[in-house]
């Protein structure tokens, strides 16, 4: 039989734990009333304990986790801390995790003002937490909270349909002993680059000085919040709520206060510190549609009991004003935005850790940090881009096309960067990074062209040089065929060789080209003289004894006699060079041996095969058939003929 022990005390537990008011229990209670339900269902139903043990057994241990993990976090936690030289802040990992487990998207309300101003006070009340379970309070002279502390359970909020969890962020009070104004220039440009809404808590009235640590604000301002309509902004605004705790306000609202205090200083001195205060009045005045003011007035006249009063014990009004200000909180109260997404408790503690990293890399912490890390995911995108343009190229190419590709890329980068850059006035340095990194990847878009060219160029002057060692040896020697090689090779490597390299390469060309020539002509004529010798012994061989035609035996002997007896007659092939006869003979033998429709030096073998083939049908064959027509009368002998006389 089924028992309704499970599900009546699981019914207890959470009607307990949901439908009572959140400060209205403490942890302790809660045990006491898990211990209580099992006491008494033990002893009105043992048996149905013991048929559901296993059952309740899970149930309860999840429900105790469940509780020390909220008594775990139902504290205040330190996120952020001074370094022993109080300069400069470092993250404090422990309350860093009351963050990360949150996944709902994050808001933060950070209070900031002077120290002994009544901030922890404050946010204990926003809280509806006692001085002994919230924040810490102190009432002596050195300040009581260091760094930047959060309460580590978030109030959730339905904020335009989004749950929301909500963390209120204590900071360390400005211009107390022991610190640099440094230090606290950090804690105010961390809690404004955090929160989603900054409570300026500010004692009676605001002093210039209060004015002048706006400073900070104004630049982010200025960076990062005067964009484009219908683009992201690096990050959302935080709401400026000034709270002024003042009893009376002679006859005006807080927001008149808050107007007046921005109105302009007149200068008539020239005096430059009255001239930046007025710059950051005008700037907040611009800024009027993000800040709101409010007045809270003293809780009680005796402040160092006040963690001792309940509500009923604290001025009424001051009551009534608080529990405003909570509503007010919450109408303006928004998720954290950064580029254009919400931030759950991960994602905002990284971004927190960048943030401070951006802050404490100066010597004083600038605008012109915190716009480098929004600009790195952009830069980033730039850069790619421009690569991506530029390994479109084929590479080798003309320097002057290069150049101009890589201008062309750069300037469309730029142009993609300027319209999606954070920061007005301090992006010149993101600007100056991105075109330093464009230029190394320049370089190695040039290095690589000056590589792809020096291996094309090589590669065709390789080739060149081949060409010109086989046109050095050719069977039959013929300029014309060589000039005709020089200036094939010549066209092709002015108009496929591109690059840096071709310069060096056309000096190395040239010179090679001007060598081969030379040694081709030297032994050009040597060699034509060695051949048309031997030609000329052949011819008077064919025309004598195969083609039997006189004329050409006429002329090969003439051939072989100049030939032979000019060299003999001046001692020396050379003089033979200049002789208008071998330049006739040289300009037959060009005609014959090499022209656009035929190469001998190519055909030679095969027109021989079939010359050969030819003389030896014709010498078995063609004189059967048709006798034998010789052009010009043979010598015939009479000695063996019928009518030889007789020697006797």
């Amino acid at each position: 039989m089924d028992s309704p022990f499970p599900l009546a005390l699981l019914l207890f537990l959470f009607l307990f734990l949901f439908l009572s008011p959140a400060p209205s229990f403490s942890i302790d209670n809660l045990h006491q009333a898990i211990v209580e339900s099992f006491r008494i269902a033990i002893e009105e139903q043992r048996h149905t304990v013991y048929l559901c043990y296993g059952h309740c057994q899970t149930t309860a241990l999840y429900l105790l986790e469940c509780c020390v993990d909220i008594r775990r976090f139902n504290a205040v936690f330190p996120i952020v801390e001074p370094d022993p030289g109080h300069t400069k802040l470092q993250l404090s990992r422990e309350g860093l995790e009351a963050i990360k487990r949150i996944t709902n998207p994050i808001a933060a309300v950070a209070v900031i003002g002077p120290y002994r101003s009544g901030k922890s006070f404050l946010l204990n009340q926003l809280l509806s937490l006692s001085c002994y379970e919230g924040f810490g309070v102190g009432h002596m002279r050195d300040t009581k909270t260091k760094g930047i502390w959060v309460w580590g359970t978030p109030i959730d909020l339905d904020i335009n349909g989004v749950r929301t969890s909500v963390f209120y962020l204590d900071t360390e009070g400005f211009e107390s002993v022991g610190k640099s104004n440094v230090y606290d220039d950090r804690i105010f440009a961390l809690a404004t680059v955090l929160s989603s809404v900054l409570i300026y808590n500010l004692p009676e009235t605001i002093r210039e000085a209060d004015i002048s640590r706006l400073s900070f604000a104004v630049e982010l301002a200025e960076e990062f919040y005067g964009r484009v309509k219908g683009q992201d902004v690096a990050f959302e605004p935080a709401k400026l709520l000034w709270l002024i705790q003042r009893d009376f306000l002679q006859g005006k609202s807080v927001q008149e206060m808050v107007n007046e205090a921005l109105k302009q200083v007149p200068n008539t001195e020239g005096n430059k510190n009255i001239d930046v205060v007025n710059q950051i009045r005008e700037s907040l005045s611009v800024m009027g549609d993000n800040s709101t003011a409010f007045s809270l007035p003293q809780p009680h006249i005796q402040r160092t009991k006040l963690c001792d009063m309940k509500d009923g014990e604290l001025d009424q009004l001051y009551v009534k004003r608080r529990d405003q200000l909570k509503e007010l909180v919450a109408s303006i109260i928004s998720p954290k935005i950064v580029q254009g997404k919400t931030l759950n408790g991960k994602e905002f503690v990284s971004f927190l850790e960048q943030i401070l990293e951006a802050l404490n890399k100066g010597e004083i912490p600038s605008t012109g940090s915190l716009v480098e890390v929004f600009n790195k995911n952009i830069l980033e995108r730039c850069l790619k881009l421009y690569s991506e343009k530029m390994t479109k190229l084929i590479l080798p190419l003309p320097e002057e096309i290069l150049q101009g590709a890589h201008d062309k890329s750069r300037g469309e980068v730029m142009q993609v960067f300027d319209q999606q850059h954070f920061g007005r006035h301090h992006a010149k340095k993101s600007v100056l990074q991105l075109d330093e990194e464009i230029q190394q990847v320049y370089k190695h878009v040039v290095l690589q062209n000056e590589y792809q060219s020096s291996k094309l160029c090589e590669g065709l002057y390789t080739r060149c040089e081949d060409q010109m060692d086989q046109l050095q040896v050719l069977k039959l020697p013929s300029l014309a065929k060589f000039n005709a090689g020089f200036l094939q090779c010549n066209r092709s490597f002015e108009r496929e060789c591109v690059g840096p390299s071709k310069t060096n390469y056309e000096q190395r060309m040239m010179k090679m080209l001007g060598k081969s020539r030379s040694l081709f002509i030297k032994e050009y004529n040597h060699r034509l003289f060695n051949w048309l010798v031997a030609f000329s012994l052949v011819m008077v061989v064919i025309g004598r004894f195969f083609i039997k035609f006189i004329l050409i035996e006429i002329g090969a002997w003439a051939l072989f006699i100049f030939l032979e007896t000019y060299t003999r007659m001046f001692w020396s092939a050379e003089a033979l060079y200049y002789n208008p006869v071998w330049h006739f003979i040289v300009a037959t033998w060009e005609t014959v041996v090499y022209s656009p429709v035929l190469d001998l030096d190519r055909w030679a073998i095969p027109l021989a095969v079939i010359l050969s083939l030819f003389i030896l049908y014709w010498r078995c064959y063609g004189r059967k058939k048709y006798g034998s027509q010789w052009l010009l009368p043979l010598y015939r002998s009479n000695k063996s003929g019928p009518n030889r006389p007789r020697s006797d």
